[in-house]
């Protein structure tokens, strides 16, 4: 691998990663993407060329199958020299990861999903840890979809969110 630059997309789509909070109406909302200005400048990345997509800002709960869609399409666009990682809400990424595997199967590169519990302007947040463990992940595993969460590595289909334990778990 030697010091070679790696090309890594990040696809955005809003979800509780990218929340944001409004002064005004006192609520979390999706506005644009924030992992560039909140995450990516403050990362020590020399080998890495990290390209930024937003292909949408929705709470996950409000996607639908056509935004499923418009995912997986720009997956396709993207995946065909190099890594992706797509944020996501975590309330339906794993039926958004499952819609582009099954729909998309002979995928060529990686391709990882991952969220945040908590949003990545809160000091608390798992989002850092999630996305640098997502864009880890999709540089050394096979081309496939996978999903990365508090440290794990799932294949799609093969997770699925526990609200209860605040993370995602296998299923066999």
């Amino acid at each position: 691998m030697g010091n070679e630059i790696i090309p890594l997309s990040i696809l955005t789509t809003g979800g509780t990663i990218e929340k944001i909070y409004d002064e005004i109406e006192g609520a979390l909302e999706n506005r644009e993407t924030i992992v560039k200005n909140k995450l990516l400048q403050r990362l020590r990345m020399p080998y890495t060329r990290i390209d930024v997509k937003e292909i949408m800002s929705k709470d996950s709960l409000l996607m639908n199958d056509h935004d499923r869609q418009t995912i997986l399409e720009a997956i396709v666009k993207e995946g065909t020299a190099h890594p992706i990682v797509v944020l996501h809400g975590t309330d339906t990424m794993e039926l958004t990861a499952k819609y582009c595997f099954e729909n998309h199967p002979g995928v060529k590169v990686p391709v990882v999903f991952t969220g945040a519990m908590r949003p990545l302007g809160f000091e608390d947040s798992d989002a850092i840890q999630n996305v640098i463990e997502a864009m880890m992940a999709a540089r050394i595993v096979k081309p496939g979809y996978y999903a990365t969460f508090h440290g794990k590595l799932f294949t799609v289909p093969n997770f699925k969110k526990n609200k209860t334990k605040g993370t995602f778990e296998e299923i066999s």
